[in-house]
C-alpha cells in the first residue's frame, strides 16, 4: 500500500519535473534568452526553417504546461519526442557527449527521450488534472 503511495508521486513527480524541464527550454531560453526572432535566426543557421522555431517553441510550452497540469500527459510525453530528437540531430549530435561542451552534447536531449518514453509508459498518474486513458 505504501509503495503503491510513494509510486504514484514518484510518477507526478516525473512528469512535473518533465513540464518544467519543456518550459524552461520553451519559455526561459527561446522567448526569454534568445528571443523567437534570435531562435528563428538560429534554426535558419543550422539548415531548418525559421518557422520551425515558433513551433517548435509553442510545442514545447503548451506541452510543458499540459504535463505539468497533468492533462493527457503520456500522450504529450510523446509527441515532444520529436523535437529532442531533432534537438540531437541538427544541434548537439557533432558536440560529443557533455552538455556543458561548446554548443551542448547530446547526452541530455536524450536523457530527457528517455524520461518522457517513462512518462508515456508510467501514465500520467493520480494527481493529474485529466488523465489519458489507459493502454489495453
Amino acid at each position: 500500500m505504501l509503495q503503491d503511495r510513494l509510486s504514484d508521486y514518484a510518477v507526478t513527480l516525473l512528469r512535473i519535473s518533465l513540464g518544467v524541464m519543456y518550459l524552461a527550454h520553451s519559455v526561459v531560453l527561446k522567448l526569454f534568452t534568445f528571443g523567437l526572432a534570435g531562435t528563428a535566426g538560429y534554426f535558419e543557421s543550422i539548415g531548418l526553417p525559421g518557422w520551425l522555431a515558433s513551433v517548435t517553441f509553442a510545442a514545447e510550452a503548451i506541452g510543458g504546461i499540459m504535463l505539468v497540469l497533468g492533462i493527457y500527459a503520456r500522450w504529450v510525453a510523446v509527441a515532444l519526442i520529436p523535437a529532442l530528437i531533432g534537438a540531437i540531430i541538427w544541434v548537439h549530435s557533432g558536440n560529443g557527449w557533455v552538455f556543458t561542451a561548446p554548443g551542448g552534447g547530446w547526452e541530455y536531449p536524450l536523457y530527457l527521450i528517455i524520461l518522457s518514453v517513462a512518462q508515456f509508459l508510467f501514465g500520467d498518474g493520480p494527481h493529474a488534472l485529466r488523465p489519458s486513458r489507459a493502454i489495453q
